[in-house]
């Protein structure tokens, strides 16, 4: 079942408050951005390119401040980058000159963590992503997918209380793509890390996220906070799965054949409230959320 997500008690582990940013190019890429995400929470941000979406993880990252707005983690105010926010691109970025475990046990040092306890992490956690075997093996002989394996394990090698992931599964292939899915469904399940994952893959989406947080652009702002009740660990092709992506796909086609805004996502809603008691429109429509659609904003590194 998908449903409007409606919140939950306590406080967010990430509260995002009115968060706006614009380029020096005068691109406003975000407008507005409310969203609280609490521990343990997997939220996927939907869009096609040009949505902000890849702009509001780098600014979780701490990369660069948001031109307008606050962002928290814990209550603290993010004012730079943080071992505690680890961000995944969409290449592995591995040391090529080093094998898989050298890879791992050369963050595990730089973390402080001694030689002999290096040695037995990095072994865990080359179980954990199934690379049994490889642990001597150099970045170029392996394959994309092994490569990705060997950055996730590296990332959660280094205990991040959020884990910021910018469409890493993107360069696989359809078939490897899905065993990375079903990998980190079972990863999550059993560490129950917080994840914020950026996907313009609607099926995606739903396969990963507990929230799918959907995305407009121009400027970048949430049209709908959406709670997936699906069971895991879930299978793309499943139904239920399939219908859900057929119902975002359709109802973002008619709002935007329509040219109607769409109602606002439930975060909007407490925040109009608290201003108005009248307030009931939000303010970004769905005029420009074709999945797929091509814009102009991109996220700076």
């Amino acid at each position: 079942m998908l449903v409007p997500f409606t919140g939950r008690n306590g406080l967010a582990k990430i509260a995002l408050t009115r968060v706006g940013h614009r380029y020096n190019n005068d691109i406003e890429a975000l407008k507005n951005v409310n969203l609280d995400i609490h521990a343990g929470e997997f939220v996927c941000l939907l869009g096609p390119s040009g949505c902000g979406k890849s702009t509001l993880l780098y600014a979780l990252a701490g990369h660069f401040p948001p031109s307008g707005g606050h962002i928290s983690i814990d209550g603290k105010t993010v004012e730079g980058p943080s071992p505690e926010r680890l961000l995944m691109f969409q290449e592995a970025a591995l040391f090529p000159w080093l094998t898989v475990k050298q890879n791992l046990k050369f963050a595990l040092r730089a973390k402080g963590v001694s030689r002999r306890e290096s040695e037995r992490q990095a072994r865990e956690f080359i179980k954990l992503v199934h690379l049994e075997g490889f642990s001597d093996v150099l970045p170029h002989q392996l394959s994309g997918g092994m490569r990705m394996r060997v950055s996730l394990a590296r990332a959660l090698s280094m205990d991040p209380a959020v884990l910021l992931m910018d469409e890493p599964f993107a360069p696989l292939d359809a078939q490897t793509r899905a065993h990375m899915h079903q990998l980190l469904q079972s990863i999550w399940m059993r560490t129950r890390k917080t994840v914020v994952f950026v996907t313009h893959n609607v099926r995606e989406a739903l396969v990963l996220g507990d929230r799918v947080v959907v995305m407009a652009s121009r400027p970048g702002r949430i049209l709908r906070d959406l709670e997936v009740r699906l069971p895991r660990p879930r299978d793309p092709d499943d139904e239920a799965l399939v219908a859900m992506s057929r119902q975002i796909r359709d109802e973002l086609r008619r709002a935007e054949l329509a040219g109607e805004p769409l109602p606002p996502s439930a975060s909007e809603t407490r925040e109009l409230e608290s201003k108005t008691d009248d307030a009931t429109q939000a303010a970004g429509t769905a005029s420009d959320l074709p999945v797929g659609a091509a814009g102009p904003v991109g996220a700076r590194r």
